[in-house]
């Protein structure tokens, strides 16, 4: 027994360790979290008060339901020989979607993708020529529920949604087991793998790498049935942290299990969680110009044949991590960098993330935008990192949106060059063409916007700029205010990158937006302020600075939500992106963790120490 924290600590044989208090209210001689007998369990005194053990947690209640496994039987996953191909992933038996009731519509053209339009004015004096002139496109991804039968009241929605078919999964996660990620952070990474694997459905299936000098598979992509939720528990219950940090090899191995895999789910996507840097191939912050993009599997990077990646979303969590290759990693593949400054954080910023992967419901999304005026061109189009294309002849624009999830929005700024009128008193400028495929119909269907237009008199007054226009403005304009801040942050000038983000605070106070209050303007200048104290000294810089802002700009860039430090609340001004699916995701995690005694346990020590800045 070892003292930690002013609470007594129990180690058993298995090297699992628990508060005194805890295991001595246990009720038999099995470990809760891998199965193994002890032969030896604290007594509780009389005046030791038990804790007691809640339902909710959600791994304990997994793993209560483990068999007793017998000795050396339990070990196939971890010490058994791993094949050259990973094509064992266990066969697809989807039911067939029904539709649920005659309210099903049968062409969901017109409502799972809303599009909306908004030129910068809707009145221009004829005699005017533009060349930058703004339109906004607006995208809304429907609700799962609402695309069935978009006649239903809110609770109806909500009801059918917990009951709907959804696009199932194909995730692999990608776990750092190496002697950094030692005691309460790995057994807090346990916990919250523990919280995936319970809301993952008998459709979806999951495979499990984990990574220290090398990598290994330790669970081969299995449907998430009871067997394979337990089989899967089981395999991550089991690892212990040692050896070095090799990312590189940790995601070839995940990126090789989509890759071998026979069947494939509508959706796929990878998990990759670190706390360290990748010490085993030479590419590091302490290089000159780190080549980042050698550690990212062919198959998953931009520059491969397939027009729509396996997205990789990268949790970097810690003060140690390399944030500049995990921001890497994701923006290359497709997927998000969340930064998770405190470990306490883990089973949240995984929630959030899961909550979106399963709920989509548009994949392969492209976004044509097409001038209806032969004398109108496409000057350009803000999409972030979404790739975009304009035609040579600047008469057409395309974007690769890919995947939406439910009640996800999108927004692009799209300018076009707009000639002077000599007569008409009306000017179109040009329509919008959504075409996606459906992920449980496999279908691919369009649909398109009515032709934007603006009136154009002969005199015309002064008319204020479009606030929808204005407000996406400002979003682009803080986000390369934060590119600018970060280059000069990595030349060594935090000076100057302050005052780049100060000058965006002064240029955004002076919008529309900002005179109205408006709360997108609100959270960009409470971030924009936030990563400004983030570079108050290299070392804060070298902390915190440079990963929360990366995730913010993954964020922006992408229009998704990411962790940044502790923002994953949803009260939090910076969670600007955030969808029903995730918020409730989120909510059952720190409700579960808020009920779990044991988790309390685990987690008291580290709530009370300062934010590591």
């Amino acid at each position: 027994m070892k003292q930690g924290d002013g609470h007594a600590m129990f180690t058993a044989e298995c090297s699992h360790s628990f508060h005194f208090h805890c295991v001595a209210s246990h009720d038999n001689q099995v470990c809760p979290v891998c199965r193994s007998k002890w032969k030896e369990i604290p007594i509780r005194s009389p005046g030791l008060d038990p804790g007691g053990r809640s339902r909710n947690d959600a791994l304990m209640d997994v793993a209560h339901r483990l068999p007793v496994p017998q000795r050396n039987l339990n070990q196939w996953h971890i010490r058994g020989p791993e094949p050259g191909v990973f094509n064992d992933d266990e066969s697809l038996d989807h039911l067939p979607v029904i539709a649920e009731s005659n309210n099903t519509l049968d062409n969901t053209s017109d409502t799972t993708i809303k599009i909306e339009t908004y030129p910068e004015v809707s009145t221009a004096p004829r005699s005017h020529s533009y060349d930058d002139f703004t339109i906004l496109v607006h995208l809304k991804a429907a609700a799962m529920a609402a695309i069935r039968n978009p006649s239903l009241s809110g609770d109806q929605v909500s009801l059918l949604q917990s009951r709907s078919p959804r696009a199932p999964v194909d995730l692999v996660t990608v776990l750092d087991i190496s002697g950094s990620m030692s005691g309460t952070k790995l057994a807090l990474l346990k916990r919250a793998m523990g919280f995936l694997i319970q809301n993952l459905g008998c459709n979806d299936r999951l495979s499990v790498i984990a990574f220290s000098s090398n990598a290994r598979r330790l669970f081969p992509l299995r449907r998430m049935s009871d067997i394979g939720q337990q089989q899967a528990l089981r395999a991550v219950n089991s690892v212990i942290a040692n050896g070095g940090t090799n990312i590189a090899e940790g995601l070839r191995k995940g990126g090789k299990v989509m890759e071998d895999r026979t069947e494939k789910n509508p959706v796929s996507s990878i998990i990759l969680l670190s706390d360290g840097r990748d010490t085993m191939n030479g590419v590091g912050m302490n290089s000159s110009y780190p080549n980042y993009e050698s550690l990212i599997p062919l198959s998953i990077r931009s520059g491969s044949n397939r027009e729509f990646q396996i997205p990789v979303h990268t949790f970097g969590f810690g003060t140690d991590h390399d944030a500049s290759l995990m921001h890497s990693i994701s923006e290359i593949s497709g997927g998000t960098f969340s930064f998770i400054e405190t470990e306490t954080m883990i089973q949240d910023a995984l929630a959030q993330c899961i909550g979106g992967l399963l709920s989509v419901v548009v994949q392969e999304l492209q976004v044509c935008v097409e001038c209806m005026n032969p004398k109108l061109c496409l000057s350009s189009l803000k999409a972030g990192s979404y790739r975009s294309h304009v035609s040579a002849d600047g008469k057409t624009g395309l974007i690769d949106v890919g995947d939406l999830y439910a009640d996800e929005e999108r927004d692009f700024l799209v300018s076009v060059k707009v000639p002077a009128e000599s007569s008409q008193c009306e000017t179109s400028l040009l329509k919008v063409k959504c075409v996606y495929r459906d992920p449980l119909t496999k279908e691919m269907t369009s649909t398109e916007s009515g032709v934007v237009r603006i009136q154009r008199p002969k005199i015309a007054g002064q008319e204020e700029m479009s606030i929808e226009v204005d407000r996406q403005r400002n979003r682009f304009r803080a986000a390369d205010a934060m590119v600018e801040a970060r280059t000069a942050a990595e030349q060594g000038d935090l000076a100057g990158a302050v005052s780049i983000l100060e000058n965006c605070q002064r240029v955004l106070s002076e919008t529309v937006s900002a005179k109205s209050r408006d709360r997108l303007w609100v959270a960009l200048d409470a971030e924009l302020k936030e990563m400004e104290e983030r570079m108050v000294s290299r070392h804060v810089y070298e902390v915190s600075g440079r990963a929360y802002i990366l995730s913010g700009l993954s964020s922006h860039s992408w229009q998704r939500a990411t962790a940044r430090g502790d923002s994953t609340d949803g009260s939090s001004l910076v969670q600007a992106y955030q969808t029903p699916s995730m918020v409730e995701m989120l909510t059952q995690s720190q409700e579960l963790l808020l009920s779990s005694p044991s988790t309390q346990g685990l987690l008291q020590s580290l709530w009370s120490q300062p934010k590591p800045r």
